[in-house]
């Protein structure tokens, strides 16, 4: 019997898993290659300081990359990341002029009760987090605004910023030094405890999440609130540096970060991806601006490169794309009948 237009079925090889693995590093090293390498072309050199200069960078907005790469895994989008990013640093530098810890306490409850809250709506309504964390990074930008006044607010507390971007071992700071802890933080966590299994379970499958038993509302809950709270920790710690609060940072750091993710190995429809490799992509897009930087290239050919970027990472990453042009050739796939054996036919 013969069906017409059937489709073999698609499966990911140990070699698509093997390049979709592999990518985020290979990446990595080749920007950092091309880091040293071709400003020599334009009479420039690379040195330690454009490392650094990386990590400060990635001390930030790699921060926020991490939080939407976790809520990706999981399966939702946070555009609520966005708008932490703008609030919690107005209000760390607010309240940090009296005490800095007062301030910097009170930006991360604040992002952790955002994150809650988010987290919640989408696991008690069962809906998708695009619309929520969109109404939220609204609702919050429009807060920073007010209470900034449509203005950057200030930091008077300039020896904080010195301390933060005080240069450790020639390329760290203590900036990228907590974001470094951070992530190796949530990388011991989803590899050494359930809750990594708990989150791309949810992530992979979550009907079948709950049939087993995983707890996926207090999962969807927990990420958010980490994704929260990662994206303030790195606003404030950029407004602490800069010693000035933006009154609306722009869509850059979600452009960053959902582009990190997806170069570090993270799977759009969720399940796919880790820490170490968000980790890659944030440091693979942040030696690429400071290549930009040290070139002198203009704005337009950044974002040129940046997307062709991304759009390669993300062919590359699809699953199985030979297997998907064996299927398109087959003789089967555009409603052709293969050849039925004789023996079948009588």
């Amino acid at each position: 019997m013969t069906i017409v237009g059937a489709k073999p079925s698609i499966r990911r090889t140990p070699m698509s898993r093997r390049v979709r693995t592999s990518m985020p590093y290979l990446l990595l090293a080749v920007m950092g290659a091309a880091l040293f390498v071709l400003p020599q072309f334009a009479g420039q050199q690379a040195s330690t300081f454009n490392v650094y200069d990386s990590l400060q960078l990635f001390s930030a907005y790699g921060l926020v990359a991490l939080g939407v790469g976790l809520t990706m895994i999981v399966g939702e989008f946070d555009f609520g990341v966005l708008g932490v990013f703008a609030l919690c640093p107005m209000i760390a530098v607010k309240l940090g002029e009296t005490n800095l810890f007062l301030g910097l306490g009170a930006a991360l409850a604040l992002a952790a009760l955002v994150g809650f809250l988010e987290g919640a709506i989408v696991a008690k309504l069962r809906v998708h987090s695009m619309p929520v964390t969109l109404g939220f990074y609204i609702a919050l930008l429009g807060a920073t605004i007010a209470i900034g006044n449509s203005q950057s607010v200030s930091f008077s507390n300039l020896d904080v910023g010195s301390a933060l971007d005080a240069a450790q071992f020639s390329i760290l700071s203590w900036r990228s030094l907590i974001a470094l802890a951070v992530f190796a933080l949530i990388f011991v966590i989803m590899r050494f405890t359930p809750i990594g299994r708990d989150v791309r379970a949810v992530g992979g499958d979550r009907r079948a999440s709950r049939v087993v038993g995983v707890e996926v509302d207090r999962v969807l809950i927990g990420v958010f609130m980490t994704s929260a709270v990662c994206s303030a920790l790195g606003g404030v710690l950029l407004a602490y540096s800069f010693a000035t609060a933006l009154s609306n940072p722009g869509l850059y750091p979600l452009q960053f970060a959902v582009t990190a993710a997806i170069l570090g190995g993270v799977s759009l429809v969720g399940g796919v991806g880790g820490v170490i490799g968000i980790a890659a992509g944030a440091l693979t897009l942040s030696l690429l601006q400071e290549l930009f930087s040290l070139l002198a290239a203009p704005t337009y050919l950044s974002s040129l490169i940046t997307g062709i970027l991304l759009v390669l990472a993300t062919f590359i990453a699809a699953p199985d794309l030979s297997a998907q042009w064996k299927s398109f050739r087959a003789p089967g796939a555009r409603g052709i009948d293969a050849p039925v054996p004789q023996s079948a036919a009588e």
